[in-house]
């Protein structure tokens, strides 16, 4: 009986790992350790100042578990995870009981809550398998940026035909920001791993790498646009 249980989590196991949706797959393909300080960064701007400081302490444990460790969104944690993980790293002296079940479930709900997390899967003995969202994947984060987007004075026309907002890191992460991290084409939600950049006006017919002629899309939408240009790839999109 224990062997065929066995079996059956293995199996389990295996559909969950085959499971990864298409994004999960482009940010697994496209995931680099150098976006790291970007991520924390938004976290610290956009996220942290919508929770209390435990729940910014359980937030970073699972980002460090997936993200960081293993370059992907997904991970499990279970209470007695959290406690160790946690709370023995996070304060010195402390033991694994000093914080109770109760009070990290009702952190792990508010997390949920604020859209932080996800639960992307059963729950099973190593604990519940839970999607770490990004700063640009929260809505409320989202709205604080959009906010300091609209703060913050849009560059000069002459600027934006003189920089290059397709080929500068720095450049791109303004044209998502400006975008919401939406794509242009469909309103799909995305990651600065999920993101890519369209021109407007195709290069191969004289379109530039300028503010105004810079959009922000899906890789499908993308794909499918290529070389056309945008007015006749929105009419080609239009079900006839």
């Amino acid at each position: 009986m224990n062997e065929t249980i066995g079996k059956i989590r293995q199996l389990l196991d295996d559909l969950e790992k085959q499971s990864l949706s298409e994004n999960e797959a482009i940010f697994l393909k496209d995931f680099s350790a150098l976006e790291v300080p970007g991520i924390i960064k938004d976290m610290v701007d956009y996220l942290f100042p919508l929770l209390e400081p435990l729940e910014c302490v359980f937030y970073m444990y699972l980002f460090r578990i997936s993200i960081v460790e293993h370059g992907q969104q997904t991970c499990r944690a279970s209470m007695s995870g959290l406690q160790k993980g946690v709370v023995k790293s996070g304060y010195r002296n402390a033991t694994a009981a000093t914080i109770g079940d109760q009070t990290i479930r009702a952190a792990l709900t508010h997390l949920e809550e604020i859209g932080a997390i996800q639960k992307a899967g059963d729950v099973s003995r190593n604990g519940t398998l839970y999607k770490i969202m990004l700063p640009e994947e929260i809505e409320q984060c989202r709205k604080l940026m959009q906010e300091k987007q609209n703060q913050e004075a849009a560059p000069a026309i002459d600027e934006n035909k003189e920089l290059d907002f397709y080929n500068n890191k720095d450049n791109r992460v303004k044209i998502f920001e400006r975008d919401n991290w939406q794509c242009k084409y469909c309103g799909k939600q995305l990651t600065r791993f999920t993101a890519t950049l369209d021109h407007v006006k195709p290069v191969s017919a004289g379109g530039g790498n300028d503010y105004d002629n810079i959009l922000t899309a899906c890789l499908q939408c993308n794909s499918k646009k290529n070389r056309k240009p945008l007015g006749d790839f929105m009419a080609d999109s239009i079900p006839s």
